[in-house]
């Protein structure tokens, strides 16, 4: 299958409600509106395929964009690469769900996710603590550095209520992951998440919404997902 062939599939594959969903998150057109779940069958045909991965998602279409994370081969994409995709990336379903989750399973993960974490630009400090949060949840604790997480979690408790709406959220997440899925600094992010408490995120046209990592993990703990890690990053 060439692009226009796939693009084709995805239009045929949208819907109308799906759009207007994706739309009051954030994404615009061009988009067709098709259910991840709708994507599969395409998938399971094309495979993995990064040249085909970069014309979708050179297209803006998102969509394509999404698509174009599904089937591209993240350890043939280097740095500069993922630079191109995060500067693409115009809402959080792509940088965080699409760039970050293909980012986490190449071995620059943590490198690349720490210079965006250090950027001060809103979703590329969300992709970098998202992918955090990718990496902790799949792969085994002994990969990662317990001081540097440790030092993570501090930064967190410091910044979190005044950084960017949609960093939050992956700052958040970040807190509960490390408290759930990192076993050696399981008490240090219970104790921050209880002292960080619950996080205003405001947005557009709509109430505030409040996150709570503390809740969230003790939630995780009475569902018995302790030390829980996935067996692929992506679907």
């Amino acid at each position: 299958m060439d692009l226009e062939m796939v693009m084709q599939e995805l239009e045929a594959r949208g819907k109308e409600r799906t759009k207007k969903i994706y739309m009051s998150n954030g994404a615009h057109e061009p988009l067709f509106g098709v259910a991840t779940g709708e994507m599969k069958p395409i998938a399971r045909k094309l495979k993995h395929n990064q040249p085909l991965a970069e014309q979708l998602y050179s297209t803006g279409n998102y969509d394509a964009m999404y698509f174009a994370g599904v089937i591209a081969e993240p350890k043939a994409m280097t740095a500069a690469d993922f630079e191109r995709w995060i500067e693409a990336a115009y809402f959080y379903m792509l940088s965080d769900f699409v760039v970050a989750v293909t980012l986490a399973e190449t071995d620059i993960a943590q490198e690349v996710a720490d210079k965006w974490i250090a950027s001060g630009e809103e979703l590329r400090m969300s992709a970098g603590w998202s992918c955090y949060c990718w990496l902790l949840g799949n792969r085994p604790d002994s990969e990662f550095s317990e001081s540097k997480l440790s030092g993570m979690l501090e930064q967190v408790q410091q910044t979190i209520h005044e950084s960017p709406e949609r960093t939050k959220y992956a700052m958040n997440t970040f807190i509960y992951t490390v408290g759930v899925s990192y076993l050696p600094l399981h008490d240090k992010a219970v104790s921050i998440a209880a002292a960080v408490g619950p996080v205003e995120v405001k947005r557009d046209k709509k109430k505030s919404s409040f996150l709570n990592a503390s809740e969230n993990i003790q939630k995780a703990i009475a569902r018995g997902q302790l030390g829980f890690k996935r067996k692929y990053v992506r679907c």
